[in-house]
C-alpha cells in the first residue's frame, strides 16, 4: 500500500521546521489552526504560531530536528486524524540519547481544492492527559 499524501505533507512540514523556514511552514496550517506548544499552552492563528515556533528555535538554539515513525491515518470525509511517532530532536538533556519520541496526534482538514491543512498540531498526543 502506497504511503498517505498526509506523510508527504508532514515530512515536508518537519523539513521546514529543521531548515527553521518558517514562510513555507505557515503554508501547511490553516488559518485557524492551533498548535500545543507544551502542555498547557497553545498558539492558535497563523501569526501565534509563527512566532512559537521561532520562539522554540531560540530556546533549542537553533538545533531542532523534526521526523516521522510510524503513522495511521483515519479519514472521515473531509477531515483526517494523524496518530504517529514524531521525533525530536534537540538535543534535551532528559532524553537519552537527545531526542524525544511523541506519540503525536494531528489534525487535517481537506480544502476544496483537494490539499490538506493541519487544524490541531499536538505533537504530545495523549501525554497531555498526564498534567
Amino acid at each position: 500500500m502506497p504511503d498517505h499524501e498526509l506523510k508527504n505533507l508532514i515530512e515536508a512540514a518537519d523539513r521546514a521546521i529543521t531548515a527553521e523556514d518558517f514562510d513555507t511552514l505557515m503554508g501547511f496550517y490553516a488559518e485557524d489552526a492551533t498548535l500545543v506548544i507544551q502542555p498547557g499552552h497553545m498558539a492558535t492563528g497563523k501569526q501565534q504560531i509563527r512566532k512559537a515556533f521561532t520562539a522554540i528555535a531560540d530556546h533549542f538554539n537553533h538545533r531542532v530536528k523534526v521526523s516521522q515513525g510510524d503513522m495511521r491515518v483515519i479519514e472521515a470525509g473531509d477531515t483526517a486524524l494523524v496518530i504517529m511517532e514524531t521525533i525530536v530532536d534537540a538535543g534535551m538533556p532528559d532524553a537519552a540519547d537527545g531526542s524525544d519520541v511523541r506519540r503525536a496526534t494531528y489534525v487535517f482538514r481537506r480544502q476544496a481544492s483537494g490539499g490538506w491543512l493541519c487544524v490541531i498540531d499536538n505533537s504530545y498526543g495523549t501525554a497531555l492527559l498526564d498534567d
